[in-house]
C-alpha cells in the first residue's frame, strides 16, 4: 500500500513538472503516509524526481509547535524533507504552535496565494496533488463530523474547533481540496473499515462522513486501501500497481 501511493506521487510529480515545471503538493499526517514518504526518500523513487522544483505544503496540522511529536510537520521532515536537502522557502508549514489560530490560517492563506501567484480573494489554487487520511470517524484532513469547517465555502485554511477533541485544528477546506489535479487518501485498518464503506457505499451525510466532501472537479481521486480497511465494501477494487515507477 505504501509503495502504491509512492509510485502515485511520482507520477504525479513527473507529470507535472513536465507539463509546468513545479509540483505543488500538500501532504497527509499519520503513519501510513509516513511509510510512503520514507520510501520516497531512497532509491529507486527518490532519484525519480527533481525535488528541488517541488513545493511542500500540509493539509493540516495539529495545534503544537514543529518540533512536537504530534506535528505533521515534524512527521514528514523526519520520514522524508530533512533527506532532501532542499531550499527552505519551498516547505511552506502550517504555524499550529500559535495563540491565534484564526491569524495563522489567514495567513497560510497568503503564503498559498503568493506561491501560486494568485490573488487571496480569488478562486482557489489547485495544488497538483493533495494526500489525504481518513480516520474511524470519516474526518478527513482536521474536518472532523459535525464541525464548523464543513460549512464553509470560500476560506481555504480555517482553523476548526474540535470538540470531541478539546482541541483546534488547523486545515485546509473542501473548496481548496476539491481544485486539486489529485487527491489520493490512504486508508488502512480494521477500524475503519466500516466508515470506509459508508463514505464510499453509503448514502451521502457528509456532516457525520466529512470524506464524503472530497470530490475534486475536474481532478482525479483515487484511494488507496488494504484488505483490512476494505473488508466491508461491497464492489470490487482495482488492483495496486505491480511494477515501479519509470
Amino acid at each position: 500500500m505504501s509503495a502504491a501511493a509512492a509510485q502515485e506521487f511520482v507520477r504525479c510529480a513527473r507529470t507535472a513538472l513536465a507539463a509546468r515545471g513545479r509540483f505543488m503538493v500538500a501532504l497527509a499526517g499519520g503513519s501510513t503516509p509516513r511509510r510512503s514518504y520514507e520510501r520516497l526518500g531512497v532509491e529507486p523513487l527518490r532519484g525519480q524526481v527533481d525535488w528541488n522544483r517541488l513545493e511542500f505544503f500540509w493539509g493540516d496540522e495539529r495545534a503544537v509547535p514543529p518540533d512536537h511529536r504530534d506535528s505533521n510537520y515534524r512527521m514528514a521532515c523526519e520520514a522524508l524533507l530533512n533527506g532532501l536537502a532542499l531550499d527552505p522557502l519551498r516547505i511552506h508549514r502550517m504555524e499550529g504552535e500559535r495563540a491565534d489560530l484564526d491569524a495563522a490560517a489567514r495567513d497560510y492563506e497568503a503564503e498559498l496565494a503568493r506561491a501560486f501567484g494568485m490573488a487571496p480573494s480569488g478562486e482557489p489554487p489547485a495544488f497538483d496533488l493533495v494526500m489525504l487520511g481518513m480516520g474511524p470517524d470519516g474526518h478527513t484532513a482536521s474536518l472532523f463530523p459535525h464541525t464548523a469547517a464543513l460549512r464553509e465555502t470560500t476560506r481555504w485554511v480555517v482553523a476548526n474547533p474540535v470538540p470531541r477533541l478539546g482541541t483546534q485544528r488547523l486545515t485546509l477546506t473542501a473548496p481548496i481540496l476539491n481544485r486539486a489535479a489529485r487527491v489520493v487518501f490512504l486508508v488502512a485498518g480494521a477500524e475503519k473499515a466500516e466508515a470506509l464503506a459508508e463514505v464510499l457505499e453509503g448514502p451521502a451525510d457528509p456532516a457525520r462522513l466529512p470524506s464524503q466532501l472530497i470530490r475534486p472537479r475536474p481532478g482525479g481521486l483515487v484511494w488507496i486501501v488494504d484488505r483490512l480497511a476494505a473488508a466491508r465494501l461491497t464492489r470490487p477494487l482495482a488492483s495496486p500497481p505491480t511494477q515501479p515507477a519509470t
